[in-house]
């Protein structure tokens, strides 16, 4: 028989629960109840101007997110100036890279007990990048030099995609603070929105972000010019070579919570071992900010550039055209093969070939390093253009003002940021003796189409039918369905119903000509069924 618990253990245990519990609790829910504010509250690094971030439950996708909110003391100059801070955000809710913290949605509350902005950014479990360095450190570990190659090409290709944009992004905060980092090795840039909002405020809407104070432990992190010229990209370009020190070197001293001093960095680069390495992050520091390179360039630096393996480049393309091809396409394909052929060979002057055989592969290993290369771990930078496409236009000027409601600020409808995977189609038309049917399917990499048509008898001239009905099948990148049913009427057009698809947030915009295009495609096969 075993011995009852000691009472004291069992009030502790109950004290956690009871903790547990309070953490999880709902204090408030986003206009649309999509959004479900708790508790317990997060640290997602140095977030200047940010009164208080909350962990939250996104009760659509079942994953927790952070919810921000920003308080202005003056309501009467918030109010006059919500339709600025709606455009500024609605442009920030459009930057979208696998590199940078998400801001999922926004919305403006101006009740009687004070003003104030909300928005939901993605929630990054695994800690800031400073926090990860220092337990690296602790466990006396030194950096993995091509951990080290890796973390910087996800930070350069994040700000090579801010600084393109037209006119360029300045991130403005950049330190190891505002970098985070998940544990499968993605790199996240968070903050992004912090200096694009904190210039736009105008100067009688006094808000805490107004009163931005660098910590002194961070103040290395920004350029000598930082305060006396207007910013550039060349500032980011700075504070990358500040972090990428050190990531380097796991931690540049401090004399307890006063700044770096010039002689501890000194100290850091000369401790650098790769020549190549100092050389890099040395022309990133350069006090000329003429002088230091563009992130884009930084990429082709000998110390990070590298020929991409073609299993690389076959990976970036698969995921690319990923909507084309079946869901399971790599299990499915696996099961078809015959594991004992070759898969490669490789001639040798007076011996047998070197072969390469399927059982050699392994399909988990296969499945991990796809996932991986969509989840951005691996950016092809080295083969991209100059300017990313598909950039949105932030902060560009706004087109004609909409009107919009007044506080209490009504939602817009979501933009759908996940991409499709998968499309498939069934249009038909149901009368008490006929039924004619056609169907199709997009599938991850080319079109499964099929399309087949009941045969159907002749009917009186004068009987009228009624419309036919569409039924669109979209999977989700997250492996959500997500079905829709439509009755088509004769004036409508596959780019109409894509666009509306789009404006009421069932598509992402990237899908639209896809969706547009399949759609168009399963029209003419009705059409010709019905002849």
């Amino acid at each position: 028989m075993a011995a009852p618990e000691p009472a004291p253990r069992r009030a502790r245990e109950r004290e956690r629960e009871d903790e547990s519990e309070d953490e999880s609790d709902i204090l408030e829910e986003s206009p649309c109840g999509r959004w479900q504010k708790r508790r317990e509250q997060v640290n997602q690094g140095n977030m200047p101007g940010l009164q208080s971030t909350f962990l939250a439950m996104d009760t659509e996708e079942g994953v927790e997110v952070v919810w921000n909110e920003l308080h202005f003391g003056d309501r009467k100059a918030f109010v006059a100036h919500e339709e600025k801070i709606q455009t500024v955000f609605e442009q920030l809710v459009l930057v979208d890279h696998p590199n940078i913290v998400k801001l999922h949605k926004y919305w403006l509350d101006a009740s009687e007990a004070g003003a104030r902005v909300i928005f939901i950014t993605e929630y990054v479990s695994s800690g800031s990048l400073k926090q990860f360095l220092k337990k690296t450190k602790k466990n006396h570990k030194a950096m993995n030099a091509r951990a080290w190659k890796r973390w910087c090409t996800q930070i350069l290709s994040a700000l090579s995609f801010l600084h393109a944009c037209s006119p360029p992004i300045i991130h403005g905060n950049l330190t190891s603070d505002t970098i985070f980092i998940q544990h499968n090795g993605l790199i996240k840039i968070g903050s992004v929105w912090h200096r694009i909002f904190s210039n736009a405020l105008p100067d009688d809407l006094r808000s805490p972000i107004r009163a931005e104070r660098e910590e002194l432990r961070n103040l290395h992190f920004f350029p000598p010019e930082y305060g006396e010229v207007a910013d550039g990209t060349a500032v980011d370009i700075f504070s990358f070579g500040m972090c990428a020190l050190e990531m380097a070197v796991l931690e540049i001293q401090a004399n307890g919570d006063t700044r770096v001093t010039e002689e501890a960095i000194a100290r850091a680069r000369h401790s650098l071992s790769d020549p190549n390495m100092r050389e890099f992050i040395l022309c990133c520091l350069a006090r000329d900010p003429a002088r230091r390179p563009s992130a884009h360039s930084l990429l082709f630096h000998r110390v990070l550039f590298e020929v991409h393996s073609l299993k690389l480049l076959a990976a970036h393309c698969f995921i690319q055209h990923q909507y084309l091809m079946p869901e399971n396409v790599v299990e499915e394909k696996t099961k078809a093969m015959d594991l004992h052929a070759v898969l490669a060979e490789l001639p040798r002057p007076r011996r047998p070939p070197l072969q390469w055989r399927y059982s050699e592969v392994s399909f988990m290993e296969l499945d991990k390093f796809l996932e991986d290369v969509r989840n951005g771990i691996y950016p092809l930078m080295n083969f991209a253009a100059t300017r990313p496409l598909g950039l949105p236009r932030v902060l560009a000027p706004p087109p004609e003002e909409i009107q919009k409601a007044k506080t209490p600020t009504p939602e817009p409808f979501d933009s759908e940021t996940r991409k499709v995977i998968q499309m498939q189609c069934n249009l038909e038309r149901s009368e008490d003796k006929a039924r004619w049917h056609v169907s199709g399917a997009w599938e991850d990499g080319a079109a499964m189409g099929k399309a087949g048509a009941w045969w159907t008898p002749e009917l009186p001239a004068d009987c009228a039918l009624p419309p036919p009905q569409l039924t669109l099948l979209l999977v989700m990148e997250d492996r959500l369905h997500r079905q829709l049913t439509y009755d088509l009427l004769p004036t409508d057009s596959a780019q109409d119903l894509a666009a509306e698809l789009v404006h009421y947030g069932f598509l992402h915009e990237g899908d639209r000509m896809k969706l547009a295009t399949f759609l168009e495609s399963t029209f003419l096969k009705y059409r010709g069924a019905q002849a």
